[in-house]
């Protein structure tokens, strides 16, 4: 794990209920949750998190499927072990086991959807939320056209099953995270090439690819 990104930042491996998470922290005051969307890891915030630290308690974690976290095997037909609930329990678990019983939470793609459900499920311990770059999953399929199909091709792809596209990733993940990052900068500032790097080293982990699949097939 490459700590050029994040100078500063403390390593910390938490157990969340048999779940191993691992997690940045650093800086001091009231303590601030970062969820990282795809096919990211925590390092997506390497650019305001060192900003953020200056005023809060920041606490960087990746998803558990993803980046360091643990893979934890779904044999359940539903993949509950994937669901929002599931995941944002982790968090939820990991902010208690640093000593924060109320914390705010920033979430971005599927960190935001994964940010809502504790907003939800524990609503005394999340003092505030932002959610970054979502909609109503309802609405998005409700409303579905071609412009959003051709946008989001991937939702349906990475949900397809079967192995379909746990194979085709497997074959070159390179290829897939940097296409996938590259297309959604838009002229924008491009992607660090480190934390790219690191997005595309933790997705070649045949494990981490399917357990993002198996996300996808939940969001379905």
């Amino acid at each position: 794990m490459n700590d050029e990104l994040l100078p500063g930042f403390t390593t910390r491996r938490v157990d969340a209920d048999g779940v191993g998470v691992h997690a940045r922290v650093a800086g001091d005051g009231p303590p601030l949750l970062l969820l990282h969307g795809y096919p990211q890891t925590h390092v997506i915030w390497h650019r305001v998190a060192p900003l953020l630290a200056t005023r809060y308690t920041v606490v960087l974690t990746d998803l558990r499927g993803y980046g360091d976290s643990d893979k934890p095997a779904s044999a359940a037909p539903n993949h509950a072990a994937y669901s929002k609930r599931a995941m944002a329990a982790d968090q939820y678990l990991v902010m208690r086991e640093l000593g924060f019983e109320r914390f705010a939470v920033v979430g971005h793609d599927r960190g935001a959807r994964v940010g809502h459900r504790p907003a939800l499920d524990h609503p005394d311990a999340v003092a505030a939320l932002a959610v970054l770059d979502i909609v109503p999953i309802r609405h998005t399929f409700a409303t579905a056209d071609t412009h959003f199909a051709l946008g989001y091709y991937h939702w349906f792809f990475l949900a397809a099953g079967n192995g379909i596209p746990e194979h085709l990733i497997g074959a070159d993940p390179g290829f897939w995270v940097r296409t996938r990052m590259q297309a959604r900068h838009h002229g924008g500032t491009p992607f660090h090439p480190t934390a790219m790097a690191e997005y595309v080293r933790c997705l070649s982990d045949p494990a981490a690819i399917h357990a993002s699949c198996l996300e996808l097939i939940r969001v379905r």
